[in-house]
């Protein structure tokens, strides 16, 4: 039994050296308790000198798993480095984001604010064009009703108007003979019955034509061209000379320069001795009257009058105070104008003529149509 212990310490080293390892794990079951062996430096019996060694293991490969850690431990930490780094740039461009929606969010805020402000302007707009609309509506609705009672009575309208016209028609024709404005009313009441195309009014517009073809066929006084004739006397009267103011006749020019014969002034002078025993006088034309100036104007002013007055007699169809004027200013045109005059000789002609013209030309009334029309008018409101 001794023998053997040195060759198991012997082979301990030996066995133990190759080891380059991680140092084996001791078993503590094969470690001796505490206290089984004897007091120290005295070996107990059976005991061995030296402690037994545990058995060597034979050596594992790690080299190849520890390179694949390595390169795993590698991959994840470089994985994770570079998921961090997305996760900042994200955790950024999320930061950015928000912030750009805020801005857009208070953006958003002030146009909706201003919508609301818009929307509210117009509701109040559309308000007032509703109150407004409300008000045309109405006032739409009332003129329909109007025109609806304008329609209902328009053949009243319409002959009521005909008769004013024809009224006003036939008075202008009675006063003042004024034709034309009494053929423009038959023309424009004919006209009105035509576009209303009622039947009834056939016979009324038959009347109408008639009448019509009879003033187209009465003889008209020449009123605008006699009126021309007064108002060229009239504009004349300043200008006509009176009859003290005639000149003598200027005397041959030969006469006034050559010098008279000795026979000559013999005749002469027995002429003068004759006309000094013998005057020579008209009777039946008496001396133009001699006139201040102040007479002068009063007396052209006076005849200016006068033949006013007989255009005025004209215009009212006044036969009698148109002669009668024309007469008393024929007759001073002849007393206190010089009548050798060329104007006061074409004032007299005028005068003269005008006078002689008559106004007192029978026309037509327009009764039958006047009659006509009412009665139509009276069969109208018997309908009703």
């Amino acid at each position: 039994m001794q023998a053997d212990a040195p060759d198991a310490s012997s082979s301990s080293p030996s066995a133990a050296a190759p080891a380059s390892g991680p140092e084996a794990p001791r078993n503590p079951a094969a470690d001796p308790a505490p206290g089984a062996t004897g007091a120290p430096g005295t070996p107990g019996a059976g005991t061995p000198l030296f402690p037994p060694v545990p058995p060597v293991r034979a050596p594992r490969h790690w080299g190849p798993w520890l390179v694949a850690a390595l390169v795993g431990l590698a991959l994840l930490g470089w994985q994770w480095g570079e998921t961090r780094y997305k996760l900042h740039q994200a955790q950024a461009e999320l930061a950015q984001r928000v912030d750009a929606a805020d801005s857009a969010s208070k953006e958003t805020r002030g146009l909706a604010k201003q919508s609301q402000d818009e929307v509210a302007q117009l509701e109040a707009k559309v308000g007032a064009l509703q109150a407004k609309q409300d008000e045309f509506q109405s006032q739409q609705a009332s003129l329909a009703n109007l025109y609806q009672d304008m329609v209902r009575n328009r053949d009243e309208w319409t002959l009521a108007e005909i008769e004013q016209s024809l009224t006003l028609a036939a008075q202008q024709l009675q006063l003042a003979g004024n034709v034309p404005g009494a053929i423009l009313a038959l023309q424009a009441a004919d006209a009105r019955l035509a576009r209303s195309a009622q039947p009834q009014f056939l016979g009324l517009r038959q009347v109408l034509n008639r009448d019509l073809a009879r003033l187209r066929a009465a003889p008209l006084a020449d009123l605008p061209g006699m009126s021309v004739g007064l108002e060229t006397v009239l504009g004349n009267v300043d200008r006509l000379p009176l009859a003290f103011e005639a000149r003598p006749r200027p005397t041959r020019e030969g006469a006034a320069t050559s010098a008279p014969t000795w026979w000559q002034r013999l005749g002469t002078g027995l002429w003068d001795e004759l006309k000094g025993l013998v005057r020579v006088q008209r009777l039946d034309r008496s001396e133009p009257a001699l006139l201040a100036p102040e007479q002068s104007a009063y007396l052209r002013e006076n005849l200016k009058l006068r033949l006013l007055n007989a255009r005025l007699a004209m215009l009212s169809r006044d036969q009698w105070t148109f002669r009668s004027e024309l007469k008393q200013s024929e007759a001073w045109l002849e007393r206190y104008f010089n009548t050798q005059d060329p104007g006061v000789a074409n004032a007299l002609s005028t005068v003269r003529q005008l006078a002689g013209t008559d106004l007192m030309i029978k026309l037509p009334d327009l009764n039958e149509s006047l009659g006509a029309v009412r009665s139509v008018k009276l069969g109208k409101e018997a309908g009703k």
